[in-house]
């Protein structure tokens, strides 16, 4: 396996890549391959300020190496907001493999990943992201112990995921509606995958009415006859008339070719970057939508792996998840405090924790 911290090297992808680590801020990034394998990835580093950089692994037949690329730095950086905003003892970091997951020869594929992480020497821990599993965090292991995720400890964080998210979307009309109440309110979740699934039960054993849709139609099918969903197509989702609307796919959805088509008081949901641009959590706060900023409410699968990778307790953790609520009350009360979107505040907030704490040794904690 070959791997590079220059990524200057590079052709193409790489062009102007270390200004623009320069400019989101980030440490390291690393271009590794296996040609015995296939692989091929890119492990973005954003911050070990307050630990080592945690992240998933995001395995993606991306178009081009410079969306792989993009998608890398933008996740990176969303986890140390996240890690930060959350109070857990990590900084942000990314892995994306580029890949069909379909025809992967995962095996050999996560083993040569392992390889990779190892040559980090502790400062990035990784874990499941769309597209990987538990399952494949196995053959990270064998490389690696810089892995989390694990079918044999704590397992598939995408439950603790979902929760988190529905703690925000409570908050959240608790904030516009008075009332957290999830019963009789209408919400459409985009995006019906391992998070989105669980999601729906939730909010389904919450009492809460659903609009879902997603491009598989088997995940679609399950959801409908699981939780009585209305399903609708995957284009349609975005003007479902609903107290919430959940975005629980990918990310740059919320755009302004998409914001003014948005039937909804409240967004909230599990996907990452869910802004195409900053400027978009002004269009929707000019339009009276509540914006729960997404690192705020998605980030219980980080929580939930404080068990493994730092030593929490399993009451620790359900504590922290649940004080998702608290956080994004916050960051509501911040934005109307200070005059701005709620993207906003949450940054600034989160920035604040950042340059106030002590920068630490970047072994793993304890």
């Amino acid at each position: 396996m070959a791997s590079t911290a220059h990524p200057d090297a590079q052709e193409g992808t790489a062009s102007g890549v270390l200004a623009r680590m320069s400019a989101r801020g980030h440490e390291q990034v690393v271009f590794a391959s296996d040609p015995a394998s296939g692989y091929r990835a890119i492990v973005a580093i954003h911050s070990t300020r307050i630990g080592p950089a945690l992240g998933g692994t995001r395995m993606w037949a991306y178009a081009t190496e410079e969306a792989a690329l993009t998608d890398a730095l933008r996740l990176s950086e969303g986890m140390t907001y996240k890690a930060a905003a959350a109070g857990v003892p990590f900084g942000g970091g990314k892995s994306v493999v580029i890949a069909d997951p379909k025809t992967a020869d995962r095996p050999a594929v996560f083993r040569a990943h392992g390889r990779a992480v190892e040559g980090l020497g502790g400062r990035y821990i990784t874990s499941v992201d769309i597209g990987t599993s538990p399952d494949d965090m196995r053959y990270v292991r064998e490389e690696t112990t810089h892995v989390g995720g694990l079918p044999t400890t704590v397992g598939d964080p995408s439950p603790a995921t979902a929760r988190g998210v529905q703690r925000a979307i409570e908050a959240s009309l608790h904030h516009v509606r008075g009332s957290a109440d999830l019963a009789g309110r209408t919400i459409a979740i985009q995006g019906l995958g391992h998070v989105g699934y669980h999601l729906a039960r939730m909010l389904h054993d919450a009492g809460a009415r659903l609009i879902a849709s997603d491009t598989n139609d088997e995940r679609a099918a399950r959801v409908a006859k699981e939780f009585g969903a209305q399903i609708v197509a995957p284009e349609s989702i975005h003007t479902a008339k609903a107290d919430v609307f959940a975005p629980c796919a990918f990310g740059a959805g919320l755009s302004p070719a998409t914001i003014p088509a948005l039937r909804c008081e409240v967004v909230a949901g599990a996907a990452n970057n869910q802004l195409l641009s900053d400027a978009d959590g002004a269009l929707l706060e000019k339009r009276s939508i509540a914006y729960a900023p997404d690192f705020i409410a998605n980030a219980g699968g980080l929580i939930y792996l404080c068990q493994e990778v730092a030593g929490w307790t399993a009451e620790r953790v359900a504590r922290t998840l649940e004080g998702i609520f608290d956080t994004t009350v916050a960051v509501f009360d911040a934005a109307s405090k200070r005059g701005i979107p709620s993207s906003e505040a949450a940054v600034q907030i989160t920035r604040e924790r950042l340059n106030a704490a002590p920068r630490l040794a970047t072994g793993r904690p304890r």
